[in-house]
Parts: structure tokens; sequence; C-alpha cells
């Protein structure tokens, strides 16, 4: 039996969900009192979909198709033409396997080393500074640690430079106006950097350590044998870059976190297993992806209510993870809910659901977990620092939202028994 979708009356909403931001989908869930409903963006039906079943349906590659399902700003801003977000079937899975085939352990530990690095050289430069910016901060320190990784570290002439490019590229496709027209811009002045940096590689011109993503991309062959094209390779070499500098955003709503909720420094520096549940609750409560999109891939009833190919749906990762369905007291931030938690791959989203491999599930998220670790260990056990009075307030219209004050940080110094 087929059922009514719940539907939200008006001609268009687009306007609303730039507005409203990651609040659009769970302020309609209430309204029409239901996880789906029906409503318009751009001129068209879409359908918007929370929670676990919501998300396991909807990263079915047999339902959904990512292709052509992203705005063309998203596409032009935050993506990239081509890139694995806005892939499926086999060519999502060739791609997927050239992004998975560089986050073995080895090479993700490469990264945390240089990460370390970089947080011991900025802890030498914030103990020197009147107030630190963390959140700025945190982007060049990612940044840094980023492109070293890939294989290019880069001068410290170009540090400011490439930290605002990639920053643009999170931070302005909600934008309107001006804003966002100037984050297009950054994205194709860092895409045309490192298309250089592959034309030069493969031209033999420069040569970067074999096993850093750099090299391996430039010269990776699809199963024909064909290496991709320089502009492709360019959007999946920031597709690494990029999401590494946004990690700044959690970094920042970590401190956030240990400001309002004293107790858990104590907890983070007397229980040894504390330091993931933590990071978690961080990556839960916090909001950082509002939703993802993709379109009806063929025709099909789920629950009663029938899919029409072609229809553009949102899932609400926000949402999810704060689904009182799924979460006891979601609104309250308590790391040891994770102490024992045995949730799917579908009901704790941050970062995307399903399977890395196969599904969509971002590729870097042990990479965000880790680098998030280190940057818990500094700011709790190796460094002492004032929260001055400011504005901590952040706002769910805003995309990405961040504390507003950015995080002012005054009297930054090394711990004492740190000091060698």
């Amino acid at each position: 039996m087929e059922n009514q979708m719940p539907r939200e009356e008006g001609i268009d909403h687009s306007l609303g969900l730039l507005k409203e931001g990651y609040n659009f989908i769970l302020n309609r869930r209430q309204s029409l009192q239901s996880d789906i409903f029906e409503t318009r963006i751009l001129g068209k039906k879409a359908i918007c979909m929370i929670g676990e079943e919501a998300a396991q349906i909807f990263y079915d590659p047999k339902k959904f198709q990512r292709n052509g399902a992203a705005p063309n700003r998203i596409v032009q801003t935050l993506f990239g033409k081509n890139s694995v977000q806005t892939l499926d079937d086999e060519e999502h899975r060739q791609r997927k396997d050239m992004l998975m085939s560089i986050m073995t352990k080895d090479e993700i530990n490469r990264l945390l080393d240089i990460t370390k690095l970089q947080w011991e050289q900025s802890l030498d430069k914030w103990s020197q500074m009147d107030q630190v910016v963390l959140y700025e901060e945190m982007k060049e320190l990612l940044c840094k640690a980023a492109f070293k990784w890939v294989g290019s570290p880069l001068h410290e002439d170009d540090v400011k430079r490439m930290t605002r490019d990639l920053g643009a590229m999170f931070e302005t496709p909600a934008a309107i106006g001006p804003a966002h027209w100037l984050g297009r811009g950054f994205r194709n002045q860092a895409e045309k950097t490192i298309q250089e940096l592959i034309q030069a590689a493969r031209e033999k011109k420069v040569q970067f350590p074999q096993n850093t993503p750099l090299h391996q991309f430039s010269f990776y062959q699809d199963k024909d044998g064909h290496l991709l094209d320089i502009e492709t390779t360019s959007v999946e070499i920031l597709n690494l870059l990029r999401p590494i500098v946004a990690i700044a955003i959690y970094i920042n709503f970590t401190v956030l976190a240990l400001y309002q909720y004293p107790e858990q420094k104590e907890k983070l520096k007397t229980y040894n297993d504390y330091q993931k549940m933590f990071v978690q609750e961080v990556r839960r409560f916090y909001p950082f992806f509002p939703f993802v999109a993709a379109r009806v891939k063929q025709d099909f009833t789920w629950n009663g209510y029938q899919f029409t190919e072609g229809t553009l749906t949102l899932l609400d990762l926000y949402g999810t993870n704060h689904d009182p369905k799924l979460w006891e007291h979601p609104n309250m931030f308590y790391p040891e809910r994770f102490a024992q938690w045995q949730g799917s791959p579908f009901s704790f989203i941050p970062q995307g659901g399903g399977d890395y491999y196969l599904g969509h599930r971002c590729a870097g998220e042990q990479i965000t977990i880790d680098i998030m670790k280190i940057s818990i260990d500094y700011l709790v056990n190796k460094m002492d620092y004032d929260v001055p009075e400011q504005d901590l307030s952040f706002s769910m219209e805003d995309i990405p939202s961040i504390p507003q004050s950015k995080i002012i940080l005054k009297n930054v110094k090394r711990k004492k028994e740190n000091i060698q």
C-alpha cells in the first residue's frame, strides 16, 4: 500500500535551506511530525530524510546515485568537478580504491608525526603572541602538515595563500553573493597550483617521494592502464588537503567543549580510553556537515512511500546524530555514551555513512579522529592557556558553523613539565 508522503507547502524553499542551515530538515521534521517529507528546492521536488533507516536506504547504491545530485555551487567550491563524491558504481569504486590506497597505517602515522611537529612549532610561536585566534592558526597548522604529507612542503611565503584557498572551499559553498564567487576563484587558484605540480612530476621536472599521495596519484592508472587527467588528479589531491584543513572546525569545538564542560579535562587526564569517547562526542554533538545529497536511481517504494527516478534527496547528517530514537538525551554533551556503543555505520554519521570502500563514508575519517586526539593531548596535557571573555556562541544557520570569536586564547605557554 502506497502512503502519501508529508509535504511542505510552497513554491520553493531553497532560500529557507540557505537561511536555516543545520536546522532546515529538523524544523520540518518537527512541524510535519515525520522522518521523511517532500519539499521543493531549486524549483523542483525534493525529499528530505533523517534517521538510521533512512541512512541505510540512502547509501544503497542500487537506489541512489551521486552523479548530478550536488548543486553546481557545491561542486564548484567544495568537491570539484568529477570528484569521487560525484561518482557512482564502478567508477566510484575505482576512484575510492585510489583514495583508500594511501590510507594505510604507515601513511596515517606519517601524517600524525608531521602534525605533531607542526603542533610543536606552533606552540613555540603562540607562546610569543599576545593572543591566538585558534581557528585561523589551526587552519595554517593543518595546511602545512597536509602539504608536507602529500609530498610538497609549502614555502613559508605560500602558507597564508594556500590556507585561504583551502579554507574558502568549505567556508563559502553556502555563502550568497560575492563571498561565494570569491570562494570559487580561490578554488580555481588552488587547482592550478596542484595541476602544475602534477604536470612537473609527469614531465620528470620534479620528483615526489614514492610513498607520498602526490606521487601515487600523479601516476595512478585506471583498469585500462590510463593515467587520470591532470584536472581530475588535482581535484582528488585537494580532496585530501581540504578535509585535513577543515579539521580546524572540530578542534575549535574541542576547545569550546573543554571550556564549557571543565570536568571533561580531568577525565581526559585520568582515563586512558576517555580520549576516543570525547572525540566521538565532539563529532556527534557539534555541527560539521549538515546533510548530503543524492538522486533516486530508479523508481522504488520504501515504507510505503514512492521514490521517483531523478528526485533530489537529502539525508540529514546532523539531525541523525541528534535523533532521540538513536541517542538518549541527544542534546546533552556526554562522551560516556560511547563507552559501550555498538551502533551501526548508519546511526553515527558525522562524515557520511555506510562502508569506506563501497559506500560514500569519508575516506579520511580515521585521519580526522587521530588528528583530534593529537590536538586534545596538546590542549589538555602539554599547554596552558586562558580563554578571555568573548562571543563563544555559534549559529546553526551558518554553514559551516564555528564559534563567533573563532576561539581567542591568551597567555599560551607550554606546561613546565613538558619543557625539556
